[in-house]
């Protein structure tokens, strides 16, 4: 997150409390942060980490595009966010071999979480196929893969992207001799 954006978001997130009349430990409480936290925020006195910054802007009830939307981004100085590799943690997911998942930014709202991650797929990785409960966004960063999505089988190369249901069983697959690199963005259907 830019400089001038900081200050932004901390007068943000107190007007939006201030004209609902939430008090500040009302939205702390929701957020899951400390009443200290919320108010240093606000006043523009620490930068709230990704997750942190989510979680405020949910529990003042506000989408975060909408949140945003107020911004003014001059040309030379955009919003943006900077998530550095070194703080990717890894995850597991459904018993493997060869699947190294990595979270980069994981989210949830009302309606659906938002989860990115980074896949690193070893050659002739192990799986079986696998649902899951919302959309899937794929990028594939380096390599080359099969993707089985259902009874269709589809050849992805560096660059390609896919989207889908991931309601529908499917599987990567990587027969090549290098690990494949693959950014995953999923949004989750929340029950």
């Amino acid at each position: 997150m830019n400089r001038d954006n900081i200050s932004y978001v901390g007068k943000r997130m107190k007007e939006i409390r201030l004209s609902k009349e939430l008090k500040l430990v009302e939205v702390a409480t929701k957020a899951s942060v400390s009443k200290g936290l919320l108010s240093r925020i606000e006043n523009g006195r620490t930068i709230p980490s990704l997750p942190v910054l989510f979680s405020i802007i949910d529990a003042l009830g506000e989408k975060p595009g909408d949140f945003f939307e107020a911004m003014n981004h001059p040309v030379n100085s955009p919003f943006y966010a900077l998530i550095k590799k070194k703080d990717y943690l890894p995850i597991e997911k459904e018993d493997s071999t060869g699947f190294d998942y990595y979270s980069i930014l994981s989210h949830s709202f009302s309606e659906l979480t938002f989860n990115a991650v980074l896949l690193m797929l070893s050659p002739n990785a192990k799986r079986e196929m696998v649902t899951t409960d919302g959309m899937e966004f794929i990028y594939l960063a380096s390599g080359t893969i099969d993707y089985k999505l259902g009874d269709t089988t589809i050849t992805m190369e560096e660059g390609d992207s896919l989207f889908f249901d991931g309601r529908v069983p499917h599987l990567k697959i990587n027969q090549s001799e290098q690990t494949a690199r693959i950014l995953v963005i999923y949004l989750l259907f929340n029950k």
